[in-house]
């Protein structure tokens, strides 16, 4: 090709895209089209650059900018913050202030598709906070938490824009409290310390208490103190579960750490497991919400404002899914594999198949939408709860197209009550005939809700119900429950088909309808980037499955082991840290910070095995356990964190005795006198088995 020749055919397809983007709604202003190019544009650009064929760097941890997340997270609050200085008497520049430092967020949360996902966590930064009570500044993403730090800032954006439309009042407010709320949320999802996530997940409490108490409608105080109370009654749950097991593990361990990556490893005895799995999966399952902790949303959905409703139904409930897989089924695999299948019936029955039932009767649009959130929610859970590579990946894809549809849905529905100030279905009827464009648009956007070949909807859904009926983990009612889940999308089809039949087509019999006005340019800008997204996914969705591949391999391999250590244990058991194991997955381990102390109190000893003298104590304390292998996982150089700490005998105690390990080397001296001999091992007790506690007493 001649080198003339070659930038045009580079440009070229971008400008085809733009042309039949912008060919679309003709009759349209100009602004509007070459708005709707610009998104088509945009989405070409995104499935050439993400497209798995296509060459990538390796992903290289020393190259991966490590304050990365935190400036994803911390650009918007200092940009609240810095909102506060700026006069309450300039809304209109109060409104671009925001949108330009939600634009530069979401610019920045690009550059995590710089680098291929491959397992283990990437832009890991760790601080110190509060070194005392081992509190950590620990973030870091994987490619679970990449989506929804992209579904965030993307979202975000479009919410501010569609409330800026209908809210004229206490714009400053407003502003601080969608700056705030969206660093919060990209907080919870990158934090890897308790702690800090638990800062987080309070800290975007407030921002929607605001949005709801005082932007929503006639009953916004009661929705308001709903939506607080049922997630201050989980968060308490959780905080309790999370101070016992950090309280657990110094027992164990020796010091004190709220870092997930050593408190994963903390295996609780089986009454412990099961009231700690409880406190954190309330806290979850409130937020998802899953029957019966679901009355809240339909409340808060109906009294929010446009802009509220797309964020709660974007990012905000996916924080209950994210902290789920994340913790529950990282630390809690045992309990929450038994629970699994009990779990996986109630989302089923009460969740989607009771949502789409009640979405069915409702005579309010928002409301409708509201319910349909809960069975779509219902999905996710399911291919959670199937722990199925199929079932988990599609319950991630369903989390982004449940955002990106239900939150076009509940935008389009804030677009005809800005209108008629209603949203009784009964009063509209024949709409196609005046708002042609609003009309297609929300027909598409129905097409995704039920799940059409084509788009978004249709293949998560397809792969939750596949890893529904392929879970060895929902027996022996696995096919049933993907029989029923498969019901749950018939009924979606019936109610959604329905409110469109009533809303868009027939006579046009109210007087009020016939003079209402097609959907403008702001609405245009907000709402095309969710279409573009319902088209990209419904035909390209590996793009988004491929990044996401190494965490769900990993997080189910986690599970298995975890459910195998909890089936395993004996009657009586105590709490016990299990073995670490190395590897990418392991970086950032916290490590005792005592250890120095200690190695500096022994004399001549060397640094390097003082500072691992402790941690070799407890693991020689403890039972060996098999380590199962980790072939996959690349080789680390020597003195990683990621390392497990070498294996070292144990110190004699004060009083001359072992610590309750056998010593792996012989001792300095021989023994003056030959020791007894040992009586050779029972049938059947596997060759190089240490001996149980009874036969050291002996």
């Amino acid at each position: 090709m001649p080198a003339l020749a070659q930038p045009f055919f580079e440009i070229a397809p971008y400008l085809i895209v733009f042309a039949l983007g912008a060919l679309i709604p003709s009759g349209r202003s100009k602004l509007e089209r070459s708005t709707v190019g610009i998104v088509a544009a945009l989405a070409f650009l995104f499935v050439r650059g993400m497209w798995p064929d296509a060459s990538a760097p390796l992903s290289d941890l020393g190259a991966e900018w490590p304050h990365l997340l935190t400036a994803i997270v911390f650009l918007p609050m200092i940009g609240g913050a810095a909102l506060l200085f700026l006069p309450r008497q300039a809304p209109a520049f109060l409104q671009r202030f925001t949108l330009v430092v939600m634009a530069a967020d979401f610019v920045l949360s690009l550059s995590l598709l710089g680098i291929s996902w491959t397992r283990g966590w990437h832009f890991q930064y760790i601080a110190d906070w509060i070194p005392s009570l081992g509190i950590r500044y620990h973030v870091a993403a994987d490619g679970l938490s990449l989506w929804m730090i992209l579904l965030s800032t993307f979202t975000m954006p479009i919410a501010a824009l569609v409330s800026f439309g209908s809210i004229k009042k206490r714009i400053k407010d407003l502003c601080f409290a969608l700056l705030m709320l969206q660093g919060a949320m990209i907080g919870a999802f990158v934090s890897l310390d308790l702690f800090l996530f638990f800062v987080f997940w309070e800290l975007m409490l407030l921002p929607m208490l605001v949005l709801i108490g005082v932007y929503g409608g006639v009953d916004r105080i009661k929705a308001a103190y709903k939506f607080f109370l049922y997630t201050m009654v989980g968060s308490m749950m959780m905080l309790a579960a999370i101070l016992y097991l950090v309280w657990t593990h110094r027992e164990l361990a020796g010091f004190w750490t709220f870092d997930y990556l050593a408190l994963s490893k903390v295996v609780l005895p089986e009454q412990a497991a099961w009231l700690c799995f409880a406190g954190f999966s309330l806290a979850f399952l409130i937020k998802v919400p899953v029957f019966p902790f679901h009355t809240w949303l339909p409340d808060a959905h109906v009294q929010a404002p446009t802009g509220g409703s797309v964020i709660l139904a974007a990012v905000l409930l996916k924080l209950g899914t994210y902290g789920y897989i994340r913790f529950c089924m990282g630390m809690f695999g045992g309990p929450a594999g038994t629970a699994g299948a009990f779990l996986a019936s109630i989302v089923i029955v009460l969740g989607i198949i009771y949502g789409a039932l009640v979405a069915w009767k409702q005579d309010d649009v928002k409301r409708l939408v509201a319910y349909s959130s809960v069975a779509h929610m219902g999905f996710v859970m399911l291919g959670i709860f199937a722990a199925t590579p199929a079932g988990l990946a599609g319950a991630m894809l369903q989390m982004i197209n449940h955002g990106i549809s239900t939150g076009a849905l509940f935008l389009l529905v804030g677009v005809i009550y800005d209108r008629r100030h209603t949203r009784m279905v009964q009063e509209f009827g024949g709409l196609a005939k005046v708002m042609p464009v609003y009309a297609t648009l929300f027909i598409i956007v129905t097409m995704s809700s039920i799940g059409v070949p084509g788009t978004n909807g249709f293949v998560g859904e397809f792969m939750v119900i596949m890893g529904t009926f392929l879970s060895e983990y929902l027996r022996p009612f696995y096919h049933l429950q993907a029989i029923l889940a498969s019901l749950g999308v018939i009924l979606a089809a019936v109610y959604m088909l329905g409110v469109v039949q009533k809303m868009f087509f027939g006579p046009l019999s109210n007087d009020k309808n016939k003079h209402l006005s097609d959907i403008n340019v702001r609405e245009v800008m907000a709402i095309s980037p969710l279409i573009a997204m319902i088209f990209v996914i419904g035909f390209f969705p590996n793009v988004f499955l491929e990044p996401m591949q190494e965490t769900v391999e990993a997080t189910l391999d986690r599970y298995r082991e975890q459910r195998v250590e909890f089936t395993e244990q004996e009657g009586g058991a105590v709490a016990r840290l299990t073995s670490r194991r190395g590897g990418p997955l392991e970086v950032g381990y916290p490590e005792d910070p005592n250890a120095p102390k200690v190695a500096a109190a022994k004399p001549g000893a060397p640094a390097d095995e003082g500072a691992a003298a402790a941690p070799a104590a407890e693991e020689e304390a403890r039972p060996a356990r098999p380590r199962p292998s980790d072939a996959g996982a690349p080789e680390m150089p020597a003195g990683h964190p990621a390392i497990a700490p070498r294996e070292r005998p144990a110190r004699p105690d004060a009083a001359g005795g072992p610590t309750g390990a056998a010593p792996q080397r012989p001792p300095a001296r021989p023994p003056a006198r030959p020791a007894p001999a040992q009586p050779g091992p029972a049938p059947g007790t596997p060759q190089g088995s240490r001996p149980s506690a009874a036969g050291e007493a002996k």
